[in-house]
């Protein structure tokens, strides 16, 4: 299987999203060749902060292995991961992330800072960014052109 194959999966995680009014991030945790984990974002109809797609999908991920280190895993994410997300799947020791778009504002695997390859951490990640860029970027550029202005 290709990365753009698993992408599609986390692209259909965020067009979920995007129907449910949350800004349209989706995300799958691959172990094997299997998906073991999708979700996508859940802030506000959830009414918590910590309900991101990549929190959410790393956690169905470890209930999956039923260990929290996801050591042979990939991740693929349609928007680079924040602080949080990132800080997370560095705690889950995921050795490969793949993204979509780039979050020059918000993203921490290399856009505003890279928290999955610090000089001193315990732990690095291998980081394949742009796959299916332009269509998880348009995404998202929809879904803020629509609900936020």
């Amino acid at each position: 299987m290709t990365h753009t194959h698993f992408m599609q999966w986390a692209f259909a995680e965020a067009q979920a999203a995007y129907a449910l009014g949350e800004v349209p991030i989706g995300c799958v945790v691959v172990h094997a060749g299997e998906v073991i984990g999708r979700a996508h974002n859940r802030r506000t109809l959830d009414g918590n902060v910590l309900h991101h797609a990549e929190i959410l999908a790393i956690d169905q991920a470890c209930r999956a292995l039923g260990d929290w280190r996801l050591e042979n895993c990939t991740a693929y994410v349609t928007l680079e991961p924040c602080a949080m997300c990132a800080g997370a799947m560095l705690q889950a020791r995921l050795p490969v992330l793949v993204y979509g778009a780039a979050s020059p504002k918000a993203g921490c695997a290399g856009s505003l800072c890279n928290l999955l390859d610090m000089p001193g951490a315990n732990h690095r990640a291998q980081i394949i960014p742009g796959v299916m860029e332009a269509a998880c970027a348009a995404l998202l550029q929809e879904f803020f052109t629509r609900f936020r202005t």
